[in-house]
């Protein structure tokens, strides 16, 4: 972590998470996929629990962006008794965070689906999905946080694996248990829901595993443990935000759903939803990126060395912007054969179409924004990265988004998403020239 050199670490640290948040993608792609092939109202069962699923990962990651920063730091500190209230308090948070998802998914699942939609077999759909995946998210906090545990200390190899592990089973069972083959009864919706709940145990199980025989740096035997309040406020300090930062997307979608149903039609929220899914493809190998450079900055940061941590922005900033032009250009050239996964209609290709070849202009500006959040809060200002998304999203994409639908024309709504990300990188920006002020700088030259 202080000493490699800088383009070699990212690279060794961020690539095995590329590769398995690639794979992520790739099964979430599929999954709607098959889904898709069930009917029209599936898909948009699934579209609509969209924001919950997201919900239940802000929460996840958000605390696990929390205790990946205190743990990084105090490693960089030689901290060990910090490291280990970081490790055990942050597996605490994640068994709470479970309990909550839970409850909400046995009382709440329904409300959430009548207050969108009428249609009774969505709702059905709808509230079979949301609940599977609630009530057996287990899984999902408690291998996003063994996963946290085992990159805050270096050791991505094995969150690819543990990551690689979950989404064949998904990938595998998809078809199984959507389908009814090979003598399984055909479960449709809540045969996907079963599948990715599945997949999420089996890479919880690997993953305590891995953290308990590899992970030399960081004890995690919770005989006599006691949640600590300190280590959890400093996790909260800058988890915080990132969850709330991520939540708001949740907030976002089921705006967005609701201004499409009003001036478009349920085909939009179909679409709205098939684009999700599609650039999480392009997004999270810049997300992987995030996951190898905040504990590179956090360490380097805990060790007073101003030029590894300005050296590591400035290389993940290069690489996140090269790989949404990619992306961009996939989204452009692309897009009928994109919508063609998903068995889109002459009708939806017809919304479709459009509305992906214009939100992907904002691939560009979100790969600059996305890695300056992650920068922000690796070093302990979290708050920048939730003031930027809720100015983006909140104050941006939906008030522009409806005006735009109501006032101009309806389709003209998915314009607000470049629109936004331009506001995000001025933003972006004036905030990094405050943290480089208030934290970088004061560090000195004498590693420079």
């Amino acid at each position: 972590m202080g000493t490699m050199p800088v383009n070699k670490l990212l690279i060794r640290m961020a690539l095995p998470m590329i590769a398995s948040m690639l794979v992520q993608a790739l099964y979430n792609i599929v999954d709607s996929a098959f889904v898709a092939r069930v009917n029209d109202n599936a898909l948009t069962a699934v579209s609509m629990a969209f924001p919950v699923q997201n919900l239940m990962i802000a929460v996840g990651v958000g605390t696990g962006v929390g205790v990946n920063a205190l743990l990084s730091r105090s490693l960089g500190a030689k901290d060990q008794e910090a490291v280990n209230l970081a490790a055990k308090n942050g597996l605490f948070l994640a068994a709470a965070s479970y309990v909550l998802f839970a409850l909400f998914g046995i009382f709440g699942s329904r409300l959430f689906f009548e207050a969108q939609i009428a249609d009774t077999q969505v709702i059905t759909y709808g509230v079979q999905y949301t609940r599977t995946v609630t009530l057996l998210s287990f899984g999902a906090f408690l291998v996003i946080m063994s996963e946290r545990l085992l990159q805050s200390t270096g050791l991505t190899i094995y969150t690819m694996v543990t990551q690689l592990t979950g989404a064949i089973i998904n990938v595998i069972l998809d078809p199984i248990m959507i389908f009814g083959l090979f003598g399984f009864p055909r479960l449709e919706v809540l045969g996907a829901a079963l599948a990715t709940v599945i997949g999420q145990i089996i890479g919880m199980l690997l993953a305590i595993y891995l953290n308990i025989k590899k992970n030399r740096e960081i004890n995690i035997n919770m005989r006599h443990f006691r949640p600590h309040l300190p280590t959890i406020r400093v996790i909260y300090s800058v988890g915080l935000p990132s969850i709330i930062m991520q939540s708001i997307s949740s907030v976002m979608v089921f705006g967005m759903n609701k201004i499409c149903m009003q001036y478009l039609s349920a085909l939009a929220v179909n679409v709205f939803g098939i684009y999700f899914k599609l650039q999480s493809f392009i997004f999270m190998p810049v997300f992987g990126l995030n996951n190898g450079m905040v504990p590179i900055i956090a360490y380097n940061y805990g060790a007073r060395n101003k030029k590894r941590i300005l050296d590591t922005i400035r290389l993940s900033v290069m690489i996140a912007v090269g790989i949404m032009l990619a992306g961009l250009l996939i989204f452009q050239v692309l897009t009928p054969q994109l919508l063609g996964i998903f068995e889109a209609s002459e009708e939806t290709l017809k919304i479709g179409v459009p509305a992906l070849r214009i939100i992907s202009l904002s691939f560009v500006f979100a790969g600059y924004c996305i890695i300056l959040g992650s920068v922000f809060q690796a070093l302990g200002n979290g708050v920048y990265s939730l003031i930027n998304s809720i100015a983006r999203q909140m104050l941006v994409i939906l008030p522009v988004a409806y005006v735009f639908a109501r006032f101009w024309r309806p389709e003209a709504l998915w314009w607000s998403f470049p629109i936004a990300e331009i506001v995000s990188v001025i933003l972006s920006t004036v905030m990094l020239m405050w943290i480089y002020r208030d934290k970088i700088a004061p560090l000195g030259d004498k590693n420079s």
